[in-house]
């Protein structure tokens, strides 16, 4: 059965489990999974809505996942298994979120991707929306979004009459499909997802693209915008991104005092 709080924009569902657990994940993983989502929200790249994914440690063919509910109340017992087909492996009757297929895909599309952030923060909403204007690497924290981060139009794959939301396999195989050489895309009048080879990585790329958006538009008003080049940006991830422990450890720190 779904459910809704938008009339008929249904958020979550009702699932039934349908594979066998085997593995469990270790407690490491899933104690950062759940900081990850604390930070996610302190950090205002999502509200009440928004997710962020794992791949299983144990199990290449699984990933981890909270059930549905806002991030900043995300704990131990909320951490659902899922196949990559999306099928709950213990969700033991907890409604998940609609949008799990875009996690199953991409975690099948990228063998190399170990977690996946999806938001709607706020300065990447307008950048998906503008005809010509794409997200591109302007500072030099932000090199993974590149020259230009493509956009994902719900419409080629689903039609004119979608509630713009990933819930299915075949709309997450599409969105999948634009992570061909990118670690971010924007969806249009959604939001955007990233990916990660960890969970601190993702984070760290989920607050940084935010921050590269706000930035492009402000800088967008003022005159014409200077990027980074293809080999500043590859140079940049290479640098700056061996060191996502150094913000992650801040952030981690910031959104544990602000629950106390």
């Amino acid at each position: 059965m779904c459910t809704s709080d938008h009339g008929n924009h249904p958020i979550a569902v009702d699932l039934a489990d349908t594979a066998t657990a085997s593995v469990a994940p270790s407690p490491e993983i899933v104690e950062d999974l759940i900081a990850a989502n604390h930070i996610l929200f302190d950090q205002g790249v999502v509200d009440a809505f928004g997710h962020i994914s794992v791949r299983h440690d144990g199990r290449p063919d699984r990933f981890l996942l909270a059930r549905n509910m806002a991030p900043s109340r995300v704990a131990a017992e909320d951490i659902v298994e899922f196949t990559l087909d999306g099928e709950a492996v213990n969700a033991a009757g907890r409604k998940v979120y609609l949008e799990r297929f875009i996690h199953a895909e991409i975690f099948r599309k990228r063998p190399d991707v170990m977690a996946v952030v999806h938001s709607h923060s706020h300065s990447i909403v307008p950048l998906s929306v503008v005809k010509g204007t794409r997200l591109k690497a302007m500072f030099h924290m932000a090199g993974f979004v590149g020259q230009g981060a493509p956009v994902f139009e719900i419409r080629e794959a689903g039609g004119d009459a979608t509630d713009l939301l990933i819930s299915s396999n075949h709309l997450g195989r599409a969105l999948a499909e634009h992570f061909d050489g990118h670690d971010i895309v924007l969806m249009r009048g959604h939001g955007s997802t990233v990916v990660g080879g960890s969970i601190k990585q993702a984070v760290y790329r989920a607050v940084y693209a935010e921050l590269n958006a706000r930035y492009q538009l402000q800088a967008m008003q003022l005159g014409e915008v200077t990027y980074l080049t293809e080999g500043e940006s590859r140079a940049c991830v290479a640098s700056i991104e061996a060191q996502v422990h150094r913000p992650w450890e801040m952030w981690l720190e910031q959104a544990r005092a602000r629950r106390r």
